[in-house]
């Protein structure tokens, strides 16, 4: 079997990883990335219907990000958010009841565009009880935690990560501004 490594354009399909079996499907222009598991450069064209799915969780970043707390600081109500990296900048969506769609696809509410996400990757459940995290029959699953779930509820500083994306579920209750202040000085 040919096995394309990074930079290279290989064409639309499915490829996986020939180091861990970490899954990625591409469009046709698309390059290969490294592989966001374990940093291979090596891949494979796979069918998402012939192999398991990948167990083992992608590489969390060490700790909290250090934008995370000015980003908590800088959201304007009360809610639940998920906050991310979009590269230049960090966003925060509130996310309204009910459900929100996390994918590639175009008609995700939150978009990733990146070949580790499938179109269809996760969603997200809200309501008064609290919120809840689904995997959409994803390819490369989704990690509450670093942990692979199927269905989780999710809690105030827990991390999803869809793909590459570590996705950092905030809730705010009262005033975001004292909320921060009070988070900073527990940690001092």
């Amino acid at each position: 079997m040919r096995s394309f490594n990074a930079g290279t354009l290989a064409g639309a399909g499915s490829f996986c990883c020939e180091t861990c079996g970490f899954a990625v499907a591409l469009y046709e222009q698309d390059e290969v990335p490294s592989c966001p598991s374990c940093g291979g450069s090596s891949f494979k064209r796979s069918s998402m219907f012939g192999a398991a799915p990948s167990r083992a969780a992608p590489r969390l970043d060490e700790g909290r990000p250090d934008w995370l707390d000015e980003a908590r600081g800088a959201l304007g109500r009360p809610g639940d958010y998920l906050a991310y990296d979009a590269g230049e900048r960090a966003v925060a969506v509130l996310l309204q009841e009910g459900w929100t769609r996390i994918g590639r696809s175009l008609s995700a509410d939150v978009r990733l565009d990146d070949p580790t996400v499938s179109r269809r990757h996760a969603l997200i459940y809200r309501d008064d009880g609290g919120a809840k995290a689904l995997d959409d029959r994803s390819l490369n699953g989704v990690f509450r935690n670093g942990e692979r779930v199927e269905l989780s509820e999710l809690g105030d500083g827990d991390t999803l990560t869809v793909g590459r994306f570590n996705l950092h579920f905030i809730t705010l209750h009262g005033d975001p501004a004292r909320l921060s202040a009070e988070t900073a000085g527990s940690r001092g």
